[in-house]
């Protein structure tokens, strides 16, 4: 896919950081970024012998400044606060400015010059109460995905899509949408997968366009039916829980702070710009307390999983009994009609005897999607596949650990 043009720099420094990563496969990643191997190593020479600057005419700081007076220290305290719309506290300002090279005082100091220049108003409260944290072994594990909620364009509206890695929390996807359609997420999550691969689990809520719980008739969704036929474990949080996406909904706070408060935007293109630039800031510079001040794209790799331009065909086992769901939703087995749920119509489902007589699981491509029942006398009882419940069963110990907060403040995990 070719370079977004509004934001191509970022997007060649993105490149090069995840290339240079230990064990990346460098021509499998220039491929997904939509550039040939002479452009990326291109990149990649410029980038080891300039640094960044290499990548774009653009002025930097020196990373070191051993005559900067007092003053000059104060006036980068106040600088990197406004840079990052007076979200920042002191450690963050201290690591970023470290980092950079100066010679920085304690974070408690800088907290002191804030307060002074009356800088800490939006943020009185920045000591959380306790809580505990989960997270995914390794990256591509488990990503976490939803929707933040819409806000008001000049010209429409913007629904922010954000797809974030459990183990590192590298922002896979920030993706300003029009709407929160299924053939509209499916589209930008494709450009994510094509540029990131494909990760073994998806964690969603409940909600259109990935669940719609509330709809028995429903079952899975069209779009859930496409992450399986991808290979995907697909999982839900708790239905009014989410802490279980905790990650996802603190880069939501993160976001409005650092991004949406006290701006505006004329439309998407410019939202997505902005989205663009702050998206590498927050995988590449922003320190992040949870990570000990480093940034996910340390932890971050990409996938060796590539995403497959044309979906994999369906197979099953020898053993398996294959039954086709018809376009109202339901199969016919044991002279019964049995209801699947229409987000599988025209799809082989397999049905697999269990240790209980008379009792079946129900399973779409890898995952199970819930069980059949014989023994119950009424065809509406006995026909049904308990999606939900076994989707909450299966999300257990994939999904519904990845956060166990504690105390009141168990929803406000830090990055």
């Amino acid at each position: 896919m070719p370079w977004r043009e509004w934001s191509i720099m970022d997007q060649r420094e993105e490149l090069v950081r995840l290339a240079l990563q230990p064990g990346a496969n460098r021509s499998e990643l220039f491929r997904r970024f939509g550039i040939s191997r002479n452009n990326g190593y291109k990149w990649l020479k410029r980038f080891a012998v300039e640094g960044g600057v290499g990548l774009a005419d653009r002025s930097r700081r020196p990373h070191r400044s051993p005559r900067r007076t007092a003053d000059d220290v104060e006036a980068e305290v106040l600088r990197v606060r406004e840079e990052h719309n007076q979200a920042w506290g002191g450690r963050k300002i201290a690591w970023q400015m470290r980092r950079n090279g100066w010679r920085t005082p304690a974070p408690s100091t800088i907290t002191e010059i804030l307060r002074r220049h009356d800088k800490l108003e939006a943020n009185a409260a920045e000591h959380p109460a306790s809580y505990q944290r989960f997270e995914r072994e390794h990256p591509n594990e488990l990503w976490q995905m939803d929707f933040k909620g819409h806000f008001a364009l000049l010209r429409g509206r913007c629904h922010p899509l954000t797809v974030i890695d459990d183990h590192s929390r590298y922002a896979l996807g920030l993706e300003a949408c029009e709407d929160e359609q299924e053939a509209t997420t499916r589209q930008r999550l494709t450009h994510v997968f094509r540029h990131y691969g494909l990760p073994f689990v998806m964690l969603m809520d409940n909600g259109p366009p990935w669940g719609d719980r509330g709809n028995a008739d429903a079952a899975f969704t069209m779009f859930e039916v496409w992450l399986i036929r991808l290979g995907i474990r697909v999982t839900h949080g708790r239905p009014h829980h989410p802490q279980t996406q905790g990650k996802d909904e603190r880069f939501h706070r993160t976001l409005k702070a650092e991004v949406l408060n006290n701006r505006s935007f004329r439309d998407l293109p410019e939202c997505q710009r902005a989205f663009d630039r702050w998206r590498n800031i927050y995988n590449h510079e922003r320190p992040h307390q949870a990570l000990n001040f480093g940034t996910p794209g340390e932890r971050y790799r990409v996938s060796t999983r590539a995403f497959p331009e044309r979906l994999p065909e369906i197979e099953y086992g020898p053993d398996d009994l294959v039954r086709k769901v018809d376009l109202d939703g339901f199969i016919s087995f044991k002279n019964r009609s049995i209801r699947i749920g229409k987000g599988l119509r025209r799809q082989p489902i397999a049905l697999r005897a269990t240790h209980e007589d008379g009792v079946f699981s129900a399973h779409f491509c890898t995952q199970q999607i819930g069980t059949i029942d014989l023994r119950k006398p009424a065809p509406s009882a006995c026909g049904f596949v308990d999606i939900a419940t076994t989707a909450d069963a299966l999300g257990g110990a994939m999904a519904g650990d990845a956060h166990k907060p504690t105390g009141p403040a168990a929803t406000a995990e830090q990055n």
